[in-house]
Parts: C-alpha cells; structure tokens; sequence
C-alpha cells in the first residue's frame, strides 16, 4: 500500500484531505506541522510527502528539503493558497508538483494517482 506523510497545519484541511486519501486506498500519517513530520521520517518509509507550504516553526519547503536529504526516493506534493510561495516551491524544489488551494478533493487523489501510476505500470513500490 502506497504511504502518505501529511503536513498541513490547518485541521479541518487534515481531515478532509486524510478521508479522501484513505478512501482511495492510500494510507495517510497526518500531522499539524514540519517539525513533527520529521521523527516520523527518520523512522518510517513513505512513498510521498504532501505538504501544505505556509506552517508555523518549518514550512513545507524546508519540510521537503529535509525530507529529500532523508529519504532521497521520496515524491513530494506541495499544496498552497498563495501564488507567490508557489513559484518559490517550484525554484526550490522544481520536481515537486504543486496543487493550489482551492482545489476540489478528487483533483488532489487524481494528482496523487498519476504520481504513482508509473510504478505500477512497470512493477515499482
């Protein structure tokens, strides 16, 4: 099964965007901010980080930086509400894919599909 790490600091975002993952089969480990994002990934594996980019104490850029550094075969998804923080992710991490708020949940799972529809085309997890 395929394993999400989730950092978005707004709670309600979490928790929509947690039920809409798992119910499309993927298992979600959702936290509230970067510095709580990073023991989970000195210990687990996951195959993607799904990071909102503006959070208080580590924001998703520097989360994914990290993480990269980590877990160097890691996919990373940025998720933002603000243009100009989209263009910095895309300088600082330019093969990261970046989904702007709003967007509707089934855009986020089509997204997250089409990121690992390679892998299992030809045998990859």
């Amino acid at each position: 099964m395929i394993r999400i790490l989730l950092a978005e600091d707004d709670g309600v975002m979490r928790e929509y965007l947690t039920r809409a993952l798992e119910r499309s089969g993927y298992a979600v480990c959702a936290v509230d901010r970067g510095t709580a994002a990073i023991p989970l990934l000195e210990a687990e594996r996951f195959d993607l980080l799904l990071t909102d980019i503006v959070m208080p104490e580590m924001d998703g850029i520097e989360l994914a930086q990290r993480a990269a550094e980590m877990a160097p075969d890691m996919r990373v998804m940025f998720i933002t509400g603000f243009a100009a923080v989209t263009l910095k992710a895309g300088r600082q991490m330019p093969q990261a894919r970046v989904l702007s708020k709003p967007f509707h949940l089934r855009d986020l799972v089509l997204e997250v599909d089409r990121l690992f529809e390679s892998d299992s085309a030809t045998g990859r997890h």
